[in-house]
């Protein structure tokens, strides 16, 4: 046979392979979630969900019991007594943090008193790797720390070599502000990532939970004018209505939301989907995704008939 005919016999040969030897397309984020089912969704628990109140509305941050116990339990202490109510956010930073608290903290006979919440906290940066804390590992690597994935709804990062894991700062994470003190940071003064994430700070800081509604409450704010982004006159300030722990809010004034498991294939299949977009818009799937950029999918949770 001559090379034209072989040429031809193969290109035939190729023109004949079935459709479906070419890879399927892969689902969309929006098509994952409308496949989900009910045991993919999870209700955050009352006594680890806070009610950050402002006049322009409410921001549901889930604390992270897991990762930080202690300074989950002195907000909770806070929250119960009213610690925040009044108070105001004092710092608004381009593209770093947005962070609230008492604006005479450091004036002795002004500053408001914590009651039964401690001053200092041991530091609670990274904890000890557990079989009993789940964890679902990204493909992709890091530039961070060896391994990293999501943990009941948290963006972590771990080192199995020396058995530790952390809350990694990726946007939407709420931290406890501190002094060089690594124990001064009582989760009196709060802040949340409102920019790029700042990893840096990851296991130099408490972080203590996440924002999973209402980011663009904080996000959108002015931004401050003096160093840090700190607002220069007090007229800046955005008061805080009240922050409540939402087991101490009557049920008819909790915000109902479901969250996403990150323990489940569903997630799985949603961080693919994120990673290769299918996406009428893509021409070219990164193949790869960043920890912070795997989003936490939230819905209102539908109340019994």
């Amino acid at each position: 046979m001559s090379i034209q005919l072989r040429c031809l016999a193969v290109c035939l040969a190729i023109a004949c392979i079935p459709a479906f030897a070419a890879p399927a397309p892969g689902r969309t984020m929006q098509q994952v979630l409308d496949a989900s089912n009910g045991t993919d969704w999870r209700t955050p628990d009352p006594r680890d969900t806070l009610y950050l109140d402002l006049a322009s509305g409410r921001v549901v941050i889930e604390l992270a019991a897991s990762y930080a116990p202690l300074h989950v339990a002195n907000i909770r202490t806070m929250a119960h007594e009213h610690y925040f109510d009044g108070l105001a956010i004092l710092r608004v930073q381009d593209n770093f943090v947005t962070q609230w608290g008492d604006p005479n903290a450091e004036d002795k006979d002004k500053a408001r008193s914590l009651g039964k919440a401690s001053k200092t906290i041991a530091p609670e940066f990274e904890r000890a790797m557990s079989k009993e804390l789940p964890f679902t590992r990204l493909p992709d690597g890091d530039v961070y720390a060896p391994e990293v994935g999501f943990s009941d709804g948290m963006p972590v990062a771990r080192d199995p070599k020396s058995g530790r894991t952390w809350l990694a700062h990726c946007y939407g994470m709420v931290g406890a502000g501190r002094d060089n003190g690594v124990d001064s940071g009582s989760g009196a003064e709060l802040y949340v990532v409102i920019g790029q994430a700042p990893r840096q700070l990851d296991r130099n800081i408490a972080v203590v939970g996440r924002v999973v509604q209402g980011m663009e409450l904080l996000a959108s704010l002015p931004r401050g004018t003096g160093a840090l982004g700190f607002y220069e006159k007090p007229e800046q300030r955005i008061a805080i209505k009240s922050v409540r722990l939402a087991a101490d809010v009557p049920e008819a004034q909790r915000t109902p939301l479901q969250l996403l498991r990150t323990d489940t294939a569903t997630f799985s299949a949603l961080v693919e989907s994120r990673r290769n977009r299918s996406d009428d818009w893509y021409l070219a799937p990164a193949g790869k995704i960043d920890l912070c950029n795997v989003p936490l999918p939230v819905r209102e949770r539908k109340k019994p008939v």
